[in-house]
């Protein structure tokens, strides 16, 4: 295990595989104050960077995977241009773990409120504690969520229950953000880490050209009508198919074999 650690409050630790846990350790909940954005900024741009790494899992220390922002920062601002501008660097954060060219799979292990649910809805894959305790509710303190989560958490859910989760500003369980669709699956009680761990190993196994394809395709036809997005499926098609570890992997399966990948 090789350890990265630039700020004090967000590192990585690269397991074998490739598999990098990203952690935020801003105690007692992980809050978003402008300093761990940077730190969590600075971390996931390292280990994007990192050529060792191939999948990121990003949960967060002690009892919180990240209990929203700093509500005392909140009050840093009066006009609606500065509250409006107050916003970007949570957005652009978020929109740096949706365009990763490397999965990033939330792993939820306590309080995902706020801020902290935007981070993890801006994840490709969401596993949930049974515990866990997630929302949005902004709309408590007379505001709405500001980075991303009424955009994505509609597209993720559906209007009428994304309107639901931030209009009421009511929390969900694991297994209840489980059944609105918000997180892949939740699993037992103390095994999110180690779940998430697993499936990472099981993607970072994979070819790298073609899990790159396919987070290309998924994310980025999904902005597109069904036939440019076909079309753009296509094209990344050819480009798995034209690549070495496609004939690697038609082999492996041929002789009954573990493939063995090259990443070109």
């Amino acid at each position: 295990m090789r350890l990265v650690n630039d700020g004090t409050r967000c590192s990585y630790a690269l397991h074998e595989a490739g598999v990098a846990l990203m952690e935020i350790n801003n105690p007692p909940m992980n809050a978003l104050s402008w300093a761990v954005l940077d730190e969590i900024r600075d971390t996931l741009t390292k280990a994007l960077h990192d050529s060792e790494v191939r999948v990121i899992v990003f949960t967060g220390a002690g009892k919180a995977f990240i209990a929203g922002a700093d509500i005392k920062e909140l009050n840093d601002f009066t006009t609606a241009q500065e509250g409006a501008d107050s916003l970007i660097k949570g957005q652009e954060l978020s929109h740096l773990f949706m365009h990763a060219d490397k999965p990033i799979i939330a792993a939820i292990n306590g309080f995902c409120l706020g801020g902290g649910m935007e981070m993890a809805l801006a994840c490709h894959i969401r596993l949930a504690d049974e515990a866990a305790t997630l929302g949005l509710p902004e709309i408590k303190l007379g505001i709405i969520p500001g980075y991303g989560g009424t955009q994505r958490s509609t597209r993720l859910i559906g209007p009428a229950r994304a309107l639901e989760l931030i209009l009421s500003g009511n929390f969900l369980s694991g297994r209840q953000a489980e059944s609105y669709g918000l997180v892949n699956r939740a699993v037992a009680k103390g095994t999110v880490v180690a779940e998430a761990m697993q499936l990472a190993g099981e993607i970072a196994s994979r070819s790298r050209v073609a899990v790159q394809a396919a987070l290309r395709a998924v994310l980025e036809g999904a902005a597109m009508d069904l036939y440019t997005g076909m079309r753009l499926e296509r094209e990344l098609f050819g480009v798995c198919y034209a690549s070495e570890d496609k004939k690697e992997g038609a082999a492996a399966f041929i002789e009954k074999r573990e493939a063995k990948f090259k990443d070109r």
